[in-house]
């Protein structure tokens, strides 16, 4: 599958329209298009195309590809460490475990600033 394809597979996968792929990434729609109809980006706009995509450009040694294409097939939607979200229960700590709580915020203040 050629990187055109790709790209269009991942914009579609994530319920992406065309029309909205420009605004994503700050450029015109009749260059998005053409990206996507004749190819050839610059190294700049494949950059933008790519966070647009929530995704990484990355040279993959021929050696390695295969190894690369069945991790991915076989992927479970684990996020690798360095890209995780924090973790929810990580952020409900007591008072007991967090003394700094509170200490920085104005008493007469709710959680919302009122």
């Amino acid at each position: 599958m050629n990187l055109l394809q790709q790209i269009k597979n991942r914009r579609l996968a994530l319920k992406i329209k065309q029309n909205e792929m420009p605004m994503r990434i700050g450029i015109s729609r009749q260059q998005y298009q053409r990206l996507e109809a004749k190819g050839n980006p610059r190294l700049d706009t494949l950059t933008l195309v790519a966070q647009g995509l929530n995704s990484e450009i990355m040279l993959i040694p021929k050696e390695k590809m295969s190894v690369v294409l069945a991790a991915l097939k076989n992927s479970d939607g684990n996020i690798p460490t360095e890209h995780q979200k924090p973790n929810q229960s990580l952020q409900k700590i007591t008072v007991s475990e967090d003394p700094w709580k509170g200490l920085l915020e104005d008493e007469d203040e709710d959680e919302h600033g009122n």
